[in-house]
């Protein structure tokens, strides 16, 4: 878990708003996955919202910063 916070606070802006990016299409793409055949490991959801809320509140760290 610290792993993920750490490589995510590590990430510049550009680098956040593309991992941001790409988690969305993850979970727009297991959502489309999840109508069509059975998820076998539902906590998917949850982890990658996680990761992405986690990516979001970075960036918004970042942005204050500058501030």
């Amino acid at each position: 878990m610290k792993n993920a916070k750490e490589l995510l606070k590590a990430l510049d802006k550009a680098q956040l708003e593309q991992k941001i990016e790409e988690l969305r299409r993850e979970i727009f793409t297991l959502r489309i996955t999840s109508v069509t055949t059975p998820v076998k490991d539902t906590s998917q959801f949850g982890k990658l919202r996680k990761d992405l809320a986690r990516a979001l509140t970075f960036l918004r760290q970042k942005n204050m910063q500058k501030i």
